[in-house]
């Protein structure tokens, strides 16, 4: 077999695994993993392609835990994140604007395992809330980065299924807005889909195996195990973009 395709199946089953078990994430492995050897202007494309389906699974399997309340606002400010984008894009270089959103989710994920060992006593404020909201909005509607979503909407559910479902819905509205742009902007090629249509069994079996594998672990083991790839994510993006 190909390297480049085993390379392709390993990337594809390990981000979508995470997905399955964490509800995010996937960018952040498949992009890891696949900069190894493929360009990125070929692996954003199919990521996208593969998540949408993803996305879509998550949302159906924790239908139950959906609140409108909680994935409506946060829907809205991706999908206007673009207003402020278009401004922030010429005037603003896009790898500060990531390395400050990266240093924000890092330490989003620190306090949170702070707290949930125990270790920090602050009370929660609806003003922080609000401005990681925005900022989450904005970052996922400019460059599809759904991890600040994933640090607003672990601290205003409670549970990990409540977690998982709305947030994979409000990816489900962002991925439906960069399919039609990469589409319009012909970044999403024929190569493109015929990869995508490949690994779409790999996928479908990652993301199950994640989502069972969610269901036996203990729920704070899950929690922690958020915490902990946002923690990650923040500091990928801090280094990807020095």
């Amino acid at each position: 077999m190909d390297l480049t395709i085993i390379l392709w199946i390993t990337a594809t089953f390990a981000a979508f695994f995470v997905k399955g078990l964490c509800g995010f994430a996937n960018t952040l492995v498949f992009s890891s993993i696949m900069g190894f050897g493929v360009n990125n202007v070929n692996i954003s494309p199919v990521e996208l392609v593969l998540g949408f389906p993803s996305n879509c699974i998550m949302t159906w399997k924790h239908k139950e835990f959906l609140k409108p309340k909680l994935f409506v606002p946060i829907t809205l400010m991706v999908l206007a994140g673009s207003i402020p984008g278009a401004f922030m894009l010429k005037t603003v270089d896009a790898r500060f604007v990531k390395i400050v959103f990266g240093i924000v989710v890092a330490l989003v994920g620190i306090e949170m395992m702070l707290k949930e060992y125990d270790k920090l006593h602050v009370k929660e404020s609806k003003i922080i809330q609000i401005l990681i909201g925005i900022m989450a909005g904005i970052v996922c509607g400019i460059y599809g980065i759904g991890v600040l979503a994933a640090a607003y909407m672990s601290r205003i559910t409670e549970n990990s299924n409540e977690f998982k479902a709305n947030l994979s819905v409000i990816f489900i509205f962002e991925n439906i807005v960069r399919i039609i742009t990469y589409s319009i902007l012909g970044v999403i090629t024929f190569e493109t889909l015929k990869m995508s249509f490949l690994m779409i069994p790999v996928m479908l079996v990652a993301t199950f195996a994640g989502i069972h594998s969610a269901k036996i672990l203990d729920e704070k083991i899950v929690k922690k195990l958020v915490i902990v790839m946002l923690i990650i994510s923040g500091i990928a993006l801090v280094v990807t973009n020095i």
